[in-house]
């Protein structure tokens, strides 16, 4: 009997010999008896209910999510159950579409594409990215990405940590930094700390002008304190993550001022597949082998 059985959702992921590879091809998840599964990674972009099928996994020893976030996963994670992140997989995705909403919402990429469909042609000054000074609010791996791929511009990158390691400022420090900064990256876990760590207080301190970009979690941000500036006018955003998610067509955030929203694609993209495989193959030798695996998060039996 294989010492492991592994569910992916790859037919083709390298699997040591002494485990057994599932998959939707031998398993189809919805249907089939999950209770041999061993380690699980869950569908990406799967949500909710691709996390729930761990209830039907009563040998389940291993969660290793396919994301960076996994404030989702925590209630799911049983006694001697071992949970991993998805860490280093999304870095360059989640940097660059950050990158990428900075750089549209200052220039006004949106209003290029309104005017575009009225075939209008309309000539105004915006703003440039060069002489900023970006604040990177977590500065983890995708900060830390976020940060390189900013220095080829002409900018002052502030790093922000929890426990302002490696010459990082304490985000305890925050408010005193914010009337400074003209852009607001979040990138960084939800956590009970964390939660609507942007509220109205905290958006009321940033600079007039400002923008604000959330690739992290919706509920980092207090959203109707937040629509309230951006109505306002006195602050703009550009966000890939919302609270609620999916945001409802009817809620108010879609139509308030300055706002840029991307539907939660950070790292959906072209570079996913082969770097999750390597990533979990990484971590199914590692296991094969009787090594401590890496990212976890919570650490079972």
């Amino acid at each position: 009997m294989a010492e492991h059985a592994i569910w992916t959702q790859w037919d083709d992921l390298n699997v040591p010999s002494k485990f057994k590879r599932l998959s939707p091809a031998t398993t189809p998840i919805e249907t089939s008896d999950l209770s041999e599964i061993t380690f699980y990674v869950p569908t990406y972009m799967g949500g909710r209910p691709a996390l729930e099928l761990t209830r039907k996994m009563p040998n389940l020893k291993i969660l290793q999510m396919p994301n960076a976030g996994y404030d989702d996963a925590l209630e799911f994670v049983r006694e001697g159950m071992t949970l991993c992140n998805g860490k280093s997989i999304h870095d360059d995705s989640t940097a660059e579409l950050a990158v990428g909403l900075t750089i549209a919402s200052l220039r006004g990429f949106p209003d290029f594409v309104r005017n575009q469909d009225k075939s209008a042609w309309v000539h105004v000054e915006r703003k440039s990215i060069n002489d900023r000074k970006i604040g990177i609010i977590g500065f983890g791996s995708i900060g830390t990405t976020i940060a390189k791929m900013l220095s080829g511009f002409a900018v002052e990158i502030v790093p922000f940590t929890q426990s302002g390691r490696d010459n990082t400022i304490p985000i305890a420090d925050l408010d005193k930094h914010l009337p400074l900064l003209d852009v607001v990256i979040l990138i960084l876990p939800l956590t009970p700390e964390s939660r609507k760590l942007f509220d109205a207080r905290r958006l009321a301190l940033m600079k007039d002008g400002a923008l604000l970009v959330n690739v992290a979690r919706g509920p980092i941000v207090d959203t109707d304190a937040l629509i309230a500036q951006l109505n306002s006018g006195r602050i703009s955003a550009a966000l890939d993550v919302t609270d609620p998610e999916p945001l409802p067509s009817d809620h108010p955030l879609w139509k308030a001022k300055g706002v840029f929203i991307s539907p939660h694609v950070g790292g959906n993209t072209s570079a996913f597949e082969s770097r999750a495989k390597r990533l979990i193959e990484s971590q199914l030798n590692l296991l094969a082998a009787g090594k401590s695996l890496n990212n976890v998060i919570v650490a079972g039996n």
